[in-house]
């Protein structure tokens, strides 16, 4: 425990946890982004093969990403020309597309996420117990931050 956090007898305060979870999230994104770098594939690339454990609206995409549907149309391109996703119509709306990961894009996305060693380095140095405690404050912590997204 940091010595902030130790001299106060209450713990850490809320900027001392987001300081922490920002360095946290920053480094397992930069580990993700090497990671997906040695498939030849962006961080972005990476990130839309990682939200397809079923069909996304391309839509839907977009708002994943926090960006402009006309920036999807051109990842969504280059990783079909991959073969690692595919467009197909929505049965509910033939107008609109959803984006659907191939065998080869959930196998290399799986590779990805398994070449993370910097992350994984990191999980490994906690116990058993402290890995139970750790999933479930994230789990606890999930839904209030996924709400909006």
């Amino acid at each position: 425990m940091s010595a902030t956090v130790a001299a106060t007898s209450q713990g850490p305060t809320k900027l001392q946890l987001l300081e922490l979870l920002a360095a946290i999230g920053t480094a397992q994104w930069r580990d993700f982004a090497t990671a997906a770098a040695r498939h030849g594939l962006t961080s972005t690339q990476a990130k839309v093969l990682a939200q397809l454990e079923g069909p996304v609206p391309m839509r839907g995409l977009a708002t994943l990403l926090t960006c402009d549907a006309s920036n999807v149309t051109g990842i969504v391109d280059r990783l079909e020309a991959r073969e690692l996703v595919r467009r197909e119509p929505s049965p509910a709306d033939r107008r609109v597309k959803n984006v659907v990961a191939t065998d080869l894009g959930r196998e290399t996305i799986r590779r990805v996420r398994e070449e993370m060693q910097a992350t994984h380095g990191a999980l490994d140095t906690l116990d058993q117990a402290e890995s139970a405690t750790l999933y479930a404050l994230l789990e606890r912590l999930r839904p209030t931050l996924e709400k909006d997204a």
